[in-house]
């Protein structure tokens, strides 16, 4: 086990600074490698009289970086750097999205914009061939429901099935960038096997709807499974408030 950091200056702030700073500057640490993969953090108590802020400032900077997998928590052990290599590191963009709740709610107003429109289109260009991935895909998900990681690539892959489908060479340049932002929000809700669920049965229904070459219905369908995604983040973030409390 590597000694705790606590030989490095992790930088004094003033008490009222938000958490998007101390995450920074944590970042800043990584990328110029005074922190290393592997290196433990000091404890909370000592690293916030450190950088002179308080705890529950400090505690949605690791909670952000925790969600980004940049620094991992063992039980009993403490916060440690993850192998995360620092050109890999996500951009302060994705650090917005991950302390700022209310951002979310942006990201699913545009995911609603974007791919209940995709699916509306998909609805009268999708082939057969396409149905069948699909239905494979589901099948991955369904069998991957007590396994985050490999449900989410499963999840990701139907949305981008959905996406070519539609036949637009314009709305993948959008889509991108979603997709690297919703990572974050899949990884928050995706850790609940209810939400996984419940995926699985709102894609199905999505499935069904494009089988049925209805462009509304498909358009409901995958608006409300956006919905349930969106009301369990809501969910989540008021029970990880009330747990820092």
């Amino acid at each position: 086990m590597k000694s705790i950091k606590s030989d490095i200056s992790y930088g004094e702030m003033e008490r009222d600074v938000l958490a998007e700073k101390i995450a920074n500057r944590l970042l800043t640490l990584i990328k110029e490698k005074h922190l290393r993969p592997g290196d433990r953090l000091p404890p909370e108590r000592e690293l916030s009289a450190m950088m002179k802020v308080s705890r529950p400032s400090l505690r949605e900077a690791l909670r952000a970086l925790q969600l980004m997998n940049i620094i991992e928590n063992r039980q009993g052990s403490g916060n440690y750097i993850t192998s995360l290599e620092p050109e890999h590191l996500v951009e302060h963009l994705d650090i917005v999205f991950a302390l700022d709740d209310s951002t979310y709610h942006d990201l699913f107003q545009a995911r609603r914009i974007l791919e209940a429109g995709i699916a509306e289109i998909a609805a009268s260009t999708i082939t057969e061939e396409e149905l069948k991935e699909m239905e494979e895909s589901i099948k991955r998900a369904s069998a991957a429901i007590d396994d985050p990681e490999a449900f989410r690539e499963a999840d990701i892959e139907l949305h981008t099935l959905i996406l070519k489908a539609s036949r637009n060479r314009i709305l993948p340049v959008f889509m991108r960038s979603i997709n690297k932002i919703s990572v974050l929000s899949r990884r928050r809700t995706g850790e609940d096997p209810a939400v996984r669920r419940q995926a699985v049965k709102d894609h199905r229904a999505i499935v069904r709807a494009l089988q049925l070459r209805n462009p509304r219905i498909a358009k409901q369908a995958m608006m409300k499974h956006l919905d349930h995604v969106e009301r369990k983040m809501k969910e989540t973030s008021k029970h990880e408030k009330a747990g820092n409390h």
